[in-house]
Order: structure tokens, then C-alpha cells, then sequence
């Protein structure tokens, strides 16, 4: 009998619309992996299904549990970042639902959206448990047969018609969650972004991994602290982050990577030593990495070492145009630092896409046209453009009304037929949908910025921004 099985949900369909066919990653959910990783080396038997990569029905993820025969199942409820967690519920809920209908497992959600609303999670859902907090140690709590369900660390459950909230687990030092279960996982069913690959990388093999967890800063709209319910910043040990990906590349051939973490440029006494040991391997030179930045974390001396390292891109939280604007989402970056950093990363050789953030407390239809004329004036290689959703687990979901949330978890989907971004204090939120779809295709169709993509990376790569650009989304609020 396996002890636990892992389920990765998926419903693409319904988070990325058309998006989902071709263009959109399909990655190893990271914390999937890190959650086996420590189950296994406490000396569990632990499957995973990965829904995602599979595209199974619920009802055939509820099959393939009943074969395996679990002592437990845990839905962990995770997306390709941390604030797509809330849009996975989903496809977390459907299977919550089959396996009640098909088999007789218990079960727990775990994931960053579970923590952010744990008794909500639990009263609404058919799970028999939740976990508030990261999960490998109540997972091992439930497995070990502890008698007081009190007695586990992060479980939330019921008792006499109640809902009790445990206290959480302290928090795991990083280096035991390294993840390397890649036997448990379809390693053939990954791919990267299509904007990662411009320059003709291959889109798979592919691997997400994280080096540190957390982040120090407190964006109001983020909520990726919500698992470890601090800003602590946890750093794997340099040398085990270089053998993971060398251990992927010599036994799985990846050669493409994201780094998942939310902050990879941040300490230099973390990001040096690694990427020190990346450009020694023997196949730096074919990596393609790409990893998250701000801007004013970027040391421009370090540039050269981070290309050497295999990373030919990296994301830059820009979010506005308008300093106004930035400063009251608390990012206070200065218009010319923006400008100089962009231009410096770009001249080490690297290439950036830049994520904006549309609808934000103070936006106008004049500051987000602001942001645009920004986002193309920087001669970026590609751009997000977002609009402000109160995720659960930030400060905004808990400043929002009621009336002003999406009505379904769906709606949380940045690329859904029912995302509802919030309104600002001048504008609904139909209002803020229709422009940022209106700045994508604007972005894209830009005659300049086809032509500087050809330039750079190739007629292909032109051609694959045009095609990307046709895939028109449904929206109920813009019909």
C-alpha cells in the first residue's frame, strides 16, 4: 500500500482559456516534489499524479488513486507561482469531489490558498482535512496514526460539528526540502514558456526549482509569505542547488530551467556562490535559466558572472509607470534607475521580460497608459502585463469588499473568461480589463518591437510573438 499520494491539479482550460494548447508552461509543481522529497526521506512510500502535465479528467485522477490504494491523498494547491495558487482551486475542488464519489481515502488540501483560508477551505470543500502552513509534517502527522488530531502541527479539522486550527509546524530548513523525486514525475511532459525559447532553446526537457523560499519584501498586492506566515528568507546551500541541475541535465537532459524562487537576485552572498558554480559546470554555456529580479537588487558588477551562469533571462517586477502609483503598492523604484537597470542587464548580454501590473489603488486611465508607454519605451524582449487581483493571503484581499472580489476562484485567473480585476478609486474593473488586453496585443503588434525581436532572435521568433498575440481572450466583463 503507497502511504501518501501527491496530487498535482490542473484545470488549464479553464485558468489559461487557448493559452493553455501551446504556450503556456506546463512545469514540475516544485512544491509537489519538495513535499515528496521530505515524505520519502522519513521513510514513506509516496506517489505523485500530476493532473497538469496529464491533462486527466478528476474522475480519472480518482481512477488512478483507487489503483494506488493510499493510506492518504494531499491535493497541494500550487501554482507556477505563488500567486496563481488561488485560481488551481479549480481543479483542486473537482478532484476533492471525485474522490469522494469513488473512493473511500482521506484526504487533506495543502498549498498556499489552503493556508491563506484554512477553515474557509475546509467548510467548503469535500476534503477531510486542510493544512495551514506547508504541509510535510502534518502530512507525516496523519500518517503516523497520532490519535489527538490537536497534536499535529498545522492541521485544521473537524470535531463535534467544530473547526479547529492547530498551531503551525515550525518551519523545515530548506536544504530537506530539496524535491529530488524526478522518478516520481512524467519528466516528458514539461515545457517551458514559448518566450523563454525565442532563441531557439529547446522548450523540454524542463525543470522549476527553488534555491531560497520567502521573500523579505511586503508588497501589498502579494501573498507569497502566506505558506511560512513570515517574510523569512530561506537559502538552500549553493553547492546542492548546482548538483540538482547538473543531476538534471546529465540524467534528464534539461537544459532549460526556471528558478522558481520570488527573489533569486537578492543576496549576493546566496546568488554569487551559485551562480559561481553554474558557470564552472562543463554545459553552462547551453542553459537556459531564467529567474526573478528587482530592480533594485540588481548590482550591475554581478551581470556578467549571472549570463556565465547559463541565465539569459530575468523578470523584473516593474508594476508602473507612474512613480506615484509604484510608491503606493510600497515599490519605490525611481523612473531613471528603471531605465539604467534595464539598459546594464540588457548590455551583460541578458534578456528581460518585464511584469506590469494594471489597476493598481491609485491608477487612472492616464497612469496605466503611463505604464504602457513605459513598458514599450524600455526595449524590453517581452512583457506581462497584469491587472490587480487581492489574492487571498495578501494585505489586499483583506483591505477589499466583498462586492469587489471575483465570484469564483477562477476569477483570479489573470487570463480567465471570468477574471474580475479590483476597480480603482476612477475606475470598474471592466474598465481595467479592457485596457490591459487592450496594452497586450498593443505590446506585441508593436512594428518596432517585431522588428527588434526579429533583430535579436530570428524571424521565427517574430512570427511566434504574432501568433501569440492572435489568441484573443473570452472575457464576460468586455463581451
Amino acid at each position: 500500500m503507497t502511504d501518501v499520494v501527491l496530487i498535482n491539479p490542473g484545470a488549464a482550460r479553464t485558468i489559461y482559456q487557448n493559452l493553455s494548447d501551446d504556450l503556456a508552461a506546463i512545469e514540475p509543481n516544485p512544491w509537489t516534489r519538495m513535499i515528496a522529497g521530505w515524505l520519502q526521506d522519513k521513510g514513506f512510500d509516496v506517489a505523485i499524479l500530476d493532473q497538469d502535465a496529464f491533462r486527466w479528467t478528476p474522475e480519472e485522477v480518482a481512477e488512478q488513486v483507487k489503483k494506488l490504494n493510499p493510506r492518504l491523498v494531499a491535493i497541494v494547491v500550487c501554482g507556477q507561482q505563488p500567486s496563481a495558487s488561488t485560481q488551481q482551486m479549480v481543479g483542486a475542488s473537482l478532484i476533492a469531489k471525485a474522490l469522494k464519489s469513488i473512493t473511500s481515502v482521506k484526504t487533506i488540501m495543502v498549498g498556499n490558498h489552503p493556508s491563506a483560508l484554512p477553515e474557509r477551505t475546509l467548510l467548503e470543500e469535500d476534503v477531510d482535512y486542510v493544512c495551514d502552513g506547508e504541509g510535510p509534517v502534518t502530512i507525516a502527522g496523519l500518517l503516523n496514526g497520532a490519535r489527538a488530531k490537536a497534536s499535529i502541527p498545522g492541521l485544521v479539522y473537524w470535531n463535534n460539528g467544530r473547526i479547529y486550527r492547530n498551531p503551525t509546524a515550525p518551519l523545515i530548513p530548506i536544504d530537506e526540502l530539496h524535491g529530488d523525486v524526478w522518478d516520481l514525475l512524467p519528466m516528458d511532459k514539461y515545457r517551458a514558456h514559448t518566450w523563454q525559447c525565442l532563441d531557439g532553446s529547446p522548450r523540454h526537457p524542463y525543470a522549476s526549482i527553488y534555491t531560497t523560499l520567502g521573500c523579505p519584501f511586503l508588497c501589498q498586492f502579494c501573498m507569497v509569505n502566506t505558506f511560512q506566515h513570515s517574510n523569512t528568507y530561506r537559502r538552500r546551500t549553493p553547492e546542492k542547488v548546482v548538483e540538482q541541475i547538473r543531476h538534471l541535465h546529465d540524467v534528464y537532459g534539461v537544459r532549460t530551467f526556471k528558478i522558481a524562487d520570488e527573489m533569486f537576485v537578492l543576496d549576493p552572498t546566496h546568488y554569487i556562490p551559485v551562480c559561481e558554480g553554474l558557470a564552472a559546470l562543463p554545459f553552462a554555456n547551453e542553459l537556459n535559466i531564467w529567474a526573478y529580479s528587482r530592480i533594485d537588487t540588481v548590482k550591475p558588477e554581478t551581470l556578467a558572472l549571472l549570463r556565465r551562469a547559463g541565465i539569459r533571462w530575468l523578470a523584473l517586477g516593474i508594476e508602473s509607470g507612474s512613480s506615484y502609483v509604484r510608491d503606493g503598492a510600497k515599490k519605490h523604484l525611481k523612473d531613471n534607475d528603471i531605465v539604467d537597470i534595464v539598459q546594464a542587464i540588457q548590455k551583460a548580454g541578458i534578456s528581460i521580460i518585464g511584469n506590469f501590473i494594471f489597476g493598481l489603488k491609485h491608477d487612472t486611465m492616464e497612469s496605466m497608459r503611463e505604464t504602457l508607454t513605459l513598458a514599450k519605451s524600455l526595449n524590453l524582449d517581452f512583457a506581462n502585463f497584469y491587472s490587480c487581483l487581492p489574492y487571498p493571503g495578501s494585505k489586499l484581499f483583506d483591505e477589499t469588499k466583498p462586492e469587489d472580489l471575483p465570484d469564483n476562484w477562477s476569477g483570479y485567473s489573470q487570463h480567465s473568461l471570468d477574471c474580475k480585476p479590483l476597480p480603482t478609486e476612477t475606475l470598474s474593473s471592466t474598465d481595467v480589463l479592457r485596457f490591459r488586453d487592450a496594452a497586450f496585443i498593443e505590446f506585441n503588434s508593436d512594428s518596432n518591437y517585431l522588428e527588434r525581436i526579429k533583430n535579436k532572435f530570428g524571424f521565427n521568433a517574430a512570427n511566434q510573438i504574432k501568433t501569440m498575440t492572435a489568441y484573443n481572450l473570452l472575457r464576460k466583463l468586455v463581451a
